[in-house]
């Protein structure tokens, strides 16, 4: 089972077409170690009690395999397993029956319980501030904890791997509009400093083929829209699918060859729980599994946005109750979830410290 479960890891986001591209390398080289590799244990990943029963007991979470997914900002190597920021956060969601994906950004705003911060067992703040406090293992700890999850497999990159993996496949087609070229170019000047290479700015709107260093740019993308809801992070998770569709249309057109030198170039910027031994055992059809919805967690209609002191400008779940029992129902279909009791006190907690700072 758990072999099958890591089949269906392959093409869905972003940092998962790097994996397909590990599985594609690793059948024809035998002797490469692989991506970088950390197995996280399950008995300290946050898994609440009530979860496991309801696994256990056949519920409606029995029977999917759940992935978290992480893109970087980071700057060096090292920083893939800890202290950079998790700018791109999803989780995927695989019914093992049919193959449908579920896809689900956690905006990086997001105010959470984080885990351990700043000498604190428990410490409340934007959620993406969990992987640079304590790498992979704290993030998926705080999407366990905040959303009544059972993660215990991951996928992270930073900049060096997207852009590698796009350039690799000959750059993605994406719809820029005018509103967006500024900002694209200006992201672009960033990325460049951290990658040490030249851009090519983005001159007009439009349909166009983007190459890594624009594609991963636009990705960062979130001054358009203003602070509603086509602003902040809402629309830039927006533009992070709108680059996966795009990565995943010309992978679909790639032969093996191509898709061996890309991993040639992006292998030593991944960071995954998935071991080289089970990738070697996967290969099989992937045509089988599709992403059939995406949405945004917090809700629209849940989640409010406002600074929170010293702590910043954050989105916060009005409801963190609600917006767990919606997600249960987006992800498992789940119309009668109960949460558990840690995420009701998680939910109060969020409301006192946050209530004194919204608008009335």
């Amino acid at each position: 089972m758990r072999k099958k479960m890591k089949l269906v890891l392959i093409g869905l986001e972003i940092t998962i077409i790097l994996v397909m591209v590990t599985i594609l390398y690793l059948v024809m080289n035998k002797t490469s170690d692989g991506p970088k590799t950390y197995i996280l244990d399950p008995e300290v990943l946050e898994i609440h009690e009530e979860v496991i029963e309801q696994k256990q007991e056949g519920g409606t979470m029995h029977g999917y395999m759940n992935v978290a997914l992480f893109g970087l900002d980071a700057q060096t190597d090292n920083q893939l397993y800890k202290g950079s920021l998790s700018d791109s956060i999803m989780i995927a969601s695989i019914n093992l029956d049919n193959g449908e994906i579920r896809l689900v950004s956690v905006y990086r705003d997001s105010y959470l319980n984080i885990g351990p911060y700043k000498g604190q067992d428990e410490y409340y703040w934007k959620c993406n501030t969990a992987y640079s406090s304590g790498g992979a293992e704290q993030a998926v700890k705080m999407l366990n904890m905040n959303l009544d999850m059972d993660i215990t497999d991951f996928v992270a990159v930073g900049y060096k791997g997207l852009s590698s993996v796009i350039d690799g496949l000959g750059g993605v087609y994406i719809d820029v509009d005018s509103e967006e070229i500024t900002h694209l170019n200006n992201y672009q000047i960033g990325v460049s400093d951290v990658l040490k290479c030249d851009y090519t700015p983005v001159t007009e709107p439009g349909y166009q083929l983007l190459n890594g260093l624009q594609a991963t740019a636009y990705c960062r993308i979130r001054a358009t829209g203003g602070a509603g809801d086509e602003g902040w992070d809402f629309k830039r998770t927006a533009r992070q699918r709108e680059v996966l569709k795009a990565i995943e249309e010309q992978a679909k057109k790639t032969d093996l060859a191509t898709l061996t030198k890309v991993f040639n170039d992006c292998i030593g910027n991944i960071y995954t729980s998935i071991e080289s031994k089970d990738i070697l055992a996967l290969i099989g059809n992937i045509a089988n599994y599709s992403i059939v919805e995406e949405a945004g967690f917090p809700t629209v209609d849940r989640r409010t946005t406002g600074n929170i002191g010293a702590k910043g400008s954050c989105v916060i779940p009005m409801d963190l109750e609600s917006n767990v029992v919606w997600l249960h129902q987006f992800l498992f279909g789940d119309e009668n979830y109960h949460v558990s009791e840690s995420v009701k006190e998680f939910d109060k907690r969020i409301a006192e410290e946050t209530s004194r700072y919204l608008k009335k």
